[in-house]
């Protein structure tokens, strides 16, 4: 693949931004840049073109078997196969964020799709979405039942109507009228959910894996375009139709080619709240700093200030990531521009 490298120009008339945290960088010497990545604890990655996450939470060695994390490392390097396969063949950087999901969807193991977690009454409500970073149009569903890719249904959203955002049923109608793939709603309960509800039933919720899960990819390809997309099932035992962040533009998902594309897995409602996707955005949009500066600044610093938890994965125009989180562990991936593939799962794993 050619290099897509492009240039983020700082606003100066916000450059306070970038100060607002002690020992941040303002410029871009290498000394800064160095000093950033040995103390950050996230992974900094250059050339990248895709990367993706399968949620973030209390993952722990010691409660893993060696075949499950084999499983999981399986999972992540075929949806990581599957998205560059596209951008290697000269796909678009948003169907290689939808080709990369749609595996992790169909897998039991992550919370979105068939592994999606089960709402207090013992039902699915999926939520999705993408964007695309060079018109910044987008598109979302939230507590839907049916579709067996959410991330497909989201873009079609984007694609098929003026809209941004369906729920609900009008979300499922969407599906069928579209003629996407449904699945019955029995179909997505897997035994492993089924046991975790009980489990929280009996419980009365103390279960942290109701707070973390999600999937989601960030791509660059050939053109220099961004796109980001998120999936997920939600909080485990939600009630009353709630809504994390997952398909909330600006919360959970967001690109801009001139900036960086994110993904976002944590509790949802902390990053609605902080708007964390686009905060880092923002910060590097107005406030000038790049994309390492601006993701530790936001999801290492203000989410655990503000009392939230959780992660991203987030890829800058010039093909830098990033990785931050504050919990144990993530499942994270990504590829760079020659196809070399790396998977990591646990906090220690990071360099």
């Amino acid at each position: 693949m050619r290099s897509a490298s492009r240039l983020v120009l700082p606003l100066a008339f916000l450059a306070a931004l970038a100060c607002s945290s002690p020992g941040r960088p303002t410029g871009d010497t290498s000394v800064d840049r160095a000093t950033l990545e040995m103390d950050a604890p996230m992974e900094v990655e250059r050339d990248i073109v895709l990367a993706i996450h399968g949620g973030a939470g209390t993952i722990l060695r010691e409660e893993m078997t060696a075949e499950l994390d084999a499983a999981y490392r399986a999972e992540l390097s075929a949806a990581l196969e599957a998205g560059y396969a596209v951008l290697a063949a000269g796909g678009t950087s948003l169907e290689a964020v939808e080709a990369a999901i749609r595996p992790l969807e169909d897998s039991p193991l992550f919370n979105a799709g068939r592994g999606a977690v089960l709402t207090d009454d013992g039902h699915v409500e999926l939520d999705a979405s993408v964007m695309t970073g060079h018109d910044r149009r987008a598109g979302a569903i939230a507590g839907a039942r049916t579709p067996r890719h959410p991330i497909t249904a989201a873009r079609a959203v984007m694609e098929w109507t003026s809209h941004v955002l369906l729920s609900g049923d009008g979300a499922d109608r969407f599906v069928a009228e579209r003629a996407l793939q449904r699945m019955d709603p029995a179909w997505f309960v897997t035994p492993r959910r089924q046991q975790q509800l009980e489990r929280m039933r009996a419980e009365d919720g103390g279960d942290e894996e109701r707070k973390y899960g999600t999937v989601g990819c960030v791509a660059l390809d050939d053109e220099g375009r961004l796109a980001a997309g998120t999936s997920t099932g939600g909080m485990a035992r939600k009630a009353w139709g709630r809504i994390g962040d997952s398909p909330l533009i600006g919360a959970g998902t967001w690109a801009d080619d001139a900036t960086c594309a994110v993904s976002c897995t944590g509790h949802g409602e902390f990053f609605i709240r902080g708007v964390i996707a686009h905060q880092i955005h923002a910060r590097m949009d107005f406030g000038g700093v790049d994309l390492p500066s601006a993701a530790r600044a936001t999801v290492l610093e203000a989410l655990p200030e503000a009392g939230g938890s959780g992660g991203c994965v987030a890829l800058g125009a010039d093909g830098t990531l990033v990785a931050p989180f504050t919990t144990p562990g993530m499942y994270r991936g990504w590829v760079d521009r020659d196809g070399s593939v790396t998977v990591r799962i646990h906090g220690d794993e990071r360099h």
